[in-house]
């Protein structure tokens, strides 16, 4: 067989992986612009729930009529086409999931199928889960620790007269209000969702880490002191700068990635037992794990003659 014929017989495959591929992609595609479309349609109603936490404090600050403003004349369409956007790749991912899945399951085996496809059903769950802890936990406490600040509760006391509005005025001082802008008020519900999301995802990450032998239960208990730098600057870089949001985002993470190493733990076992059930399982290891738990000093003796 000539080099000429190996050549072709080898690319056959690749161009069917990319057709295949391509295929994939358009179709991931196509579910994305029709979530897009349909969030777009209901575009207000979802503007008015993620504004929900700023309408809830105002509201608690003592503003009986909140109101937000946008000042260009595109500024309104494009805060709902960001809505469209983050919200038609949540609700295609589904679709793009199960593409995802059609792509490479063919290339794996039975267990690794068995392995892969309950991480691809957790990951939106857990995004979902994150979101909504975002949405119902920390923006609210972001929007207070901000709108605190204005003294809202004075303001209006001195305008609400008899249930009525009624003209206050003061000889001294300036009254500080807030008036909201639309898409900047939405950049920080959006990023704290996204965020919080995203971070959701770690067990699912180190998990599948895990089973591909790429993260160790010791290893991950081993770095614990860099997670914790490394969570901390997370932290600092994806919430707004105040404190209570900041550790609460510190909190969540690092207690997921606790609960990651407890599962990488638990894949390492049910990878153990298997083994030992093939006769595959060398004792030897234990020992070598021992060792590192001791800080790297294996002892002879232990391995015997």
């Amino acid at each position: 067989m000539s080099a000429e014929s190996d050549i072709e017989d080898s690319s056959a495959p690749l161009i069917e992986h990319l057709a295949e591929l391509r295929t994939r992609v358009i179709r991931a595609a196509m579910a994305f612009i029709v979530g897009m479309i349909i969030c777009f349609t209901f575009g207000g109603a979802i503007l008015d729930f993620l504004l929900v936490p700023i309408e809830n404090t105002m509201r608690s600050l003592g503003n009986p009529n909140p109101v937000m403003q946008y000042t260009a004349p595109q500024e309104y369409f494009f805060t709902l086409i960001r809505i469209s956007m983050v919200g038609g790749l949540f609700v295609a991912f589904p679709v793009i999931g199960y593409q995802l899945w059609r792509f490479v399951a063919p290339g794996l085996y039975k267990n690794e199928k068995n392995a892969f496809l309950p991480f691809l059903v957790a990951s939106p769950l857990l995004f979902t889960l994150g979101a909504a802890f975002a949405h119902y936990i920390v923006v609210p406490l972001a929007m207070q620790f901000f709108l605190g600040f204005a003294d809202l509760p004075s303001f209006f006391a001195a305008m609400v007269a008899s249930g009525e509005l009624a003209e206050a005025t003061r000889e001294t001082g300036i009254d500080i209000v807030f008036n909201g802008k639309v898409n900047e008020s939405l950049d920080i519900t959006l990023k704290m969702i996204v965020a919080f999301g995203l971070c959701f995802q770690l067990p699912v990450l180190l998990t599948l880490m895990g089973k591909a032998g790429l993260a160790t239960a010791d290893g991950l208990r081993s770095t614990r002191k860099y997670a914790v730098v490394g969570i901390l600057v997370v932290a600092a870089l994806v919430t707004p700068p105040d404190v209570t949001t900041q550790l609460i985002l510190f909190v969540v993470v690092y207690g997921l990635y606790e609960i990651s190493i407890f599962l990488v733990a638990r894949v390492e076992k049910d990878r153990e037992v298997k083994l030992r059930e093939q006769g595959l399982w060398d004792d030897d290891d234990d020992l070598d794990a021992e060792a590192d738990a001791d800080g790297g000093e294996s002892h002879p003796e232990d391995r015997g003659p």
